[in-house]
C-alpha cells in the first residue's frame, strides 16, 4: 500500500533533493509551503539558495502538468500541492496564523480521506502536536546518521598471538591473525580501512600495540614518536589522533575527530598545524585557515561594524585561548612574558593562520591548506559537504566536535553535519576517523570528572 508523505519546508530547505527521496510513494506539499519558500528565496547563504533550488524543480513540473492533480517524479513517486483542508478543525489551544498547523490541518484532512499519512518535518515540537492528534510523524532520516551509541568511532582493539606481535613492526599482521571475543566466543575480525586498533596479547592482555588497518593487514603506527610543536600524547586516543593528523594530505587529506569538551581535538589539531606550516625545511602547508559554524555559511555578517577579522574574532576566542597554551608551552617560547606572546600570537595570525566565516569560503578552491572546522556538530549536511568539497591539491580538512553539544535548532547527533560525514566517509581510504572517549580528558582534574559525571 502507497504511503503519503506530508512534507514541512524546513526538510525541503535542509534537503531539497528530499522530493526525490521517498521511493513510489505519494509525495504532498501544502499550500503554505510555497508561501514559505517565497518569502526564504531572497534569503543569503544555504537558506535562501536551497529555497530557489525547490523552486526552480518544483517550476520543471508545473512545466510537465498540473501540480494540483499530481506529477509523476523520475523516481517513481507522485507529487501534488494540497490547497485543500482549510475548516479541518483542530483543538482550541492550535493558533489558525501558524503554518505549523494549516500542514496539520492538511494532514488530519486527508487522514479523514482515508489514507495513510506521515508526516516528515525537522521542527521536534511540530512532531509532538502531530503525536496529539494522532498523526504519525517524522523526521527526514535520509541523512542521519546512526544514534550515538552506534556511530563508527575510528578505534577498535583485538587479540594476536605473541609470535604475530614479535614480527609486528617488520611484517605487521595479517587480518588472519587477529580474532575478537563475542559473547566468550572467538570471533574473526571485519576491520574497516583506517581503523585504529590496540592489539592485545592473547596470553597477557596488559601487553599492547597500537595499529592502523590499512585495508590489508594491521600495521605500525609512523609518526608516534614525534612531538609536533612540543606536544606528547598523553593517552591512547592521542596517539591515534597524532597518526592521523601527522600524515600527509595526500594520504589522509580528511580526518574528522569526534569527542567530548578537553579532549584536546582543537589544541592537538593546531599543535600539528603550527608544526607543518612553520617548519623552514619541510613546509607542508602554506597556512592554516580556521572556520566555525558559529558565522555560518547562512549568516550576514556585512552588517557588523569593523574588518572581516574583527567581525568574527569573538567567535574564534578558543582558537586564541589554545594558541597562548601552545606558545607557552613551546622550548622556544617558554620564556616569553604576556605582552611577548600577544605579539607572537599577533604575528602568527599575520603570516600563518587566517580565520574566515564560512561564507567567504564558499565557491573557492583551497590548495595546500590546513583547514580546521571547529565545532562541526553545527553544520547541516549540505554545508560539511560544501566545506570538505573545497579542497584542492595538498589539502587537508580537520572536522572537530562533539555530537551531543548541538547549538543548531533543527539538528541533532544523528543529523549534524559531523555525523552524517563520518558516517559517509566510513570505509574511504582518503579519511582517518577518531572518537576520543570521555575518559581521555585532559582539561583538567575537574573537566575529567566532570566528563564522566554529567
Amino acid at each position: 500500500m502507497k504511503k503519503t508523505y506530508v512534507l514541512d519546508t524546513n526538510v525541503l530547505i535542509q534537503s531539497p533533493a528530499s522530493l526525490l527521496c521517498f521511493e513510489e510513494n505519494n509525495l504532498v506539499l501544502p499550500i503554505v509551503c510555497l508561501e514559505e519558500l517565497d518569502k526564504l528565496k531572497t534569503e543569503d547563504g544555504e537558506c535562501g539558495s536551497n529555497a530557489r533550488s525547490c523552486i526552480r524543480f518544483l517550476e520543471k513540473l508545473r512545466q510537465e502538468g498540473n501540480l494540483l492533480e499530481g506529477i509523476l517524479l523520475s523516481n517513481g513517486g507522485c507529487l501534488r500541492i494540497e490547497p485543500n483542508f482549510v475548516n479541518i478543525e483542530l483543538p482550541p489551544d492550535f493558533s489558525n496564523n501558524k503554518n505549523d498547523n494549516r500542514i496539520l490541518q492538511v494532514c488530519r484532512g486527508l487522514c479523514e480521506n482515508g489514507e495513510s499519512v506521515i508526516l516528515v518535518t525537522k521542527d521536534i515540537l511540530v512532531r509532538l502536536k502531530a503525536q496529539m492528534l494522532g498523526i504519525e510523524a517524522q523526521d527526514f532520516a535520509n541523512e542521519q546518521a546512526p544514534s550515538l551509541e552506534g556511530q563508527y568511532t575510528g578505534r577498535n582493539e583485538c587479540f594476536v598471538s605473541d609470535e604475530a606481535m614479535a614480527s609486528f613492526k617488520k611484517k605487521g599482521i595479517c587480518l588472519e591473525d587477529a580474532y575478537t571475543y563475542i559473547a566468550n566466543e572467538k570471533k574473526s575480525l571485519t576491520p574497516i580501512i583506517n581503523e585504529f586498533y590496540t592489539l592485545r596479547s592473547e596470553i597477557n592482555e596488559q601487553k599492547t600495540l597500537l595499529a592502523r588497518f590499512d585495508g590489508n593487514k594491521f600495521i605500525s603506527l609512523n609518526y608516534s614518536k614525534l612531538q609536533p610543536f612540543g606536544v606528547k600524547p598523553k593517552n591512547l586516543g592521542q596517539y591515534f589522533l597524532q597518526e592521523a593528523l601527522m600524515e600527509t594530505a595526500k594520504k589522509a587529506p580528511l580526518v574528522i575527530i569526534k569527542g567530548t569538551a578537553g579532549t584536546a581535538k582543537t589544541f592537538y589539531s593546531l599543535a600539528v598545524g603550527l608544526a607543518k606550516t612553520l617548519q623552514e625545511n619541510d613546509r607542508e602547508y602554506r597556512r592554516i585557515l580556521v572556520t566555525r559554524p558559529n558565522v555560518q555559511f547562512d549568516e550576514d555578517i556585512g552588517f557588523l561594524p569593523g574588518t572581516e577579522q574583527e567581525k568574527i574574532a569573538p567567535f574564534l576566542r578558543p582558537i586564541l585561548d589554545n594558541l597562548e597554551v601552545l606558545l607557552r608551552r613551546n622550548k622556544g617560547e617558554k620564556s616569553l612574558d604576556d605582552l611577548a606572546i600577544k605579539s607572537k600570537i599577533h604575528e602568527i595570525f599575520e603570516n600563518t593562520i587566517c580565520a574566515e566565516a564560512m561564507n567567504f569560503i564558499r565557491g573557492r578552491t583551497l590548495t595546500h591548506t590546513y583547514l580546521i572546522i571547529d565545532e562541526a556538530q553545527n553544520l547541516t549536511p549540505k554545508q560539511a559537504k560544501g566545506l570538505i568539497t573545497r579542497v584542492g591539491e595538498g589539502t587537508k580538512v580537520i572536522l572537530l566536535g562533539d555530537p551531543q553539544q548541538i547549538d543548531h535548532p533543527l539538528l541533532d547527533e544523528r543529523t549534524n553535519g559531523l555525523s552524517y560525514a563520518s558516517e559517509k566517509m566510513k570505509g574511504s581510504p582518503l579519511c582517518y576517523q577518531i572518537t576520543m572517549r570521555a575518559d581521555e580528558c585532559e582539561r583538567s582534574k575537574l573537566a575529567f570528572d566532570a566528563a564522566n559525571r554529567m
